[in-house]
């Protein structure tokens, strides 16, 4: 050790993978070695180790690096990432205590998770959940050694039951191996609860593992990581944290809390009425985004929101507050006091609207999609401009489009470029209203609302003559509101 400024590094002539090297270990647990020929290598804790163990003069260190990484010192690595080991041989145990203390003070500092509740759905997408779980995301958690509880999905909305009941003080957050369903129903579950408050800043994971894959997609994007299922377990595993935007459905009394997506029209249709093909992966959406662009459906309808600033010219203006949405106007709401928010869980956003103007675009529509997060899949962008906790969502609206503009223009959903279509109008809003119509042409036939994968509300509640409920009618007008940043999910950066 030398010097003032090097008093705070560690110096030692060892060997690196039985490799002589002289090597520091740096107080922000920057690991350096210069090997025979010259070049200089790095290890960086914060973003490429992910645990240790020392045993007699030696230290392992457990890496998840890029492929460049390792050999040369440089910025952090993004793309392919790799689990090797670095033995670090020291002359003797008195460094090794001295080393391994810088390292696990270092690690400490870095406030990542040591025990994890993890959710795996094991009937999502090509239902391999079990098997990335334990192929994939286990191994690297056991080498970060953090401690885990992991339980199996059951049945639909079995999650929300999980995160509803769930002892929330064990742990340091709650992890979905899943699609996005999981994932809302988790919100769902911690937003139902007496003390939602609380419950709601458990930090999320999501590690893909479904059909729809937006969340972990956008996360992995934000920061140009590669979009990979190890990618995302080792975002868990660094601990970074961001907040995320909660968007309140809402239909009289009765609320759902989205955190992705809300479809009405070509999207939603695909979205559920592909399910019959699930045993074909992602490439049911593909594949059934065809049969539904031959056979165009457009509907009746009416929306109405209150546009974000830089967007007020979208729509047309409305003399009073949601006027033309008849007598089932939604109200606005606020929170309610302590008594009730324990005994019937989070109220929904505190939605004043004095002094915005509400604006309204008339049907028919062929397709209404709002979203609060950039992806819906990994391969699907219809959001580029949208931030995880901005407190708008995107506003997607395709009002009229010709067959053979609408297929060059699906095709463009996989970077964005769609929105430079002309049919395509793109907006950023505070609260959006949502009076879903029947089918032009078929008025005896609705359609689907679809949010963050689950139907909420159908125009034909007879499914193969078996008649079925949903968590809100189709017909009456829906409102969304959001609340900036009130979930926390684990971010890579």
């Amino acid at each position: 050790m030398e010097g003032k400024a090097g008093a705070l590094t560690l110096t030692k002539r060892i060997r690196v993978n039985g490799v002589p090297a002289e090597a520091s270990l740096a107080a922000d647990g920057t690991l350096r070695w210069r090997a025979g020929d010259g070049g200089e290598r790095c290890l960086a804790v914060e973003s490429e180790v992910l645990g240790f163990e020392a045993e007699g003069q030696r230290i392992t260190l457990r890496a998840f690096v890029g492929a460049s990484r390792g050999a040369s010192c440089g910025g952090v690595s993004f793309g392919k990432r790799t689990r090797r080991d670095y033995v670090l041989e020291l002359p003797t145990e008195e460094p090794v205590l001295q080393w391994s203390q810088r390292l696990r003070d270092c690690i400490k500092s870095l406030g990542r998770p040591k025990r994890l509740f993890i959710i795996v759905n094991p009937f999502g997408g090509k239902k391999s959940g079990r098997k990335i779980f334990h192929c994939e995301v286990k191994p690297l958690l056991v080498a970060a050694d953090i401690l885990y509880t992991m339980q199996e999905t059951k049945y639909q909305l079995h999650a929300q039951e999980i995160a509803r009941s769930l002892g929330l003080l064990k742990y340091d957050g709650i992890v979905c191996v899943s699609g996005d369903g999981v994932l809302v129903e988790v919100v769902n579950g911690l937003l139902q609860r007496e003390d939602w408050d609380t419950a709601i800043k458990v930090p999320l994971g999501i590690i893909p593992a479904g059909t729809g894959n937006g969340m972990a997609k956008s996360l992995l994007d934000s920061v140009g990581d590669l979009y990979s299922v190890s990618n995302a377990t080792f975002a868990v595993i660094r601990g970074h944290k961001r907040t995320l935007d909660v968007a309140t459905v809402l239909q009289g009394e009765k609320k759902f809390f989205s955190v992705l997506m809300l479809t009405w029209g070509l999207v939603a249709d695909i979205d559920i009425e592909s399910e019959k093909y699930r045993w074909m992966g992602s490439a049911r959406l593909d594949f059934y985004s065809l049969l539904r662009m031959m056979n165009l459906r457009r509907y009746h309808g009416h929306v109405q929101f209150v546009p974000a600033p830089g967007y007020e010219s979208y729509g047309e203006p409305i003399k009073q507050n949601g006027s033309d949405m008849g007598n089932t106007v939604l109200p606005e709401q606020g929170r309610v006091n302590n008594a009730e928010v324990k005994s019937c869980g989070y109220p929904g956003p505190v939605a004043s609207f004095d002094g915005l103007e509400w604006r309204s675009i008339d049907g028919p529509f062929i397709s209404v999609w709002i979203n609060n997060v950039p992806w819906a899949g990994e391969d699907i962008m219809p959001a580029p401009e949208a931030k995880f906790s901005d407190g708008c969502l995107d506003a997607a609206i395709l009002r009229d489009c010709p067959k053979s503009a609408l297929l060059g223009l699906m095709l463009k959903m996989s970077d964005g470029s769609y929105l430079k279509s002309p049919y395509v109008i793109y907006l950023k809003v505070k609260a959006f209203r949502l009076k879903p119509g029947q089918r032009v042409g078929n008025p005896t036939k609705g359609g689907i609302v679809d949010s963050d994968g689950e139907v909420i509300a159908m125009g034909d509640r007879v499914n193969g003559g078996i008649q079925q409920e949903y968590r809100m009618s189709y017909g009456p007008p829906l409102q969304l509101t959001v609340d900036q940043g009130l979930a926390t999910i684990f971010s890579p950066r």
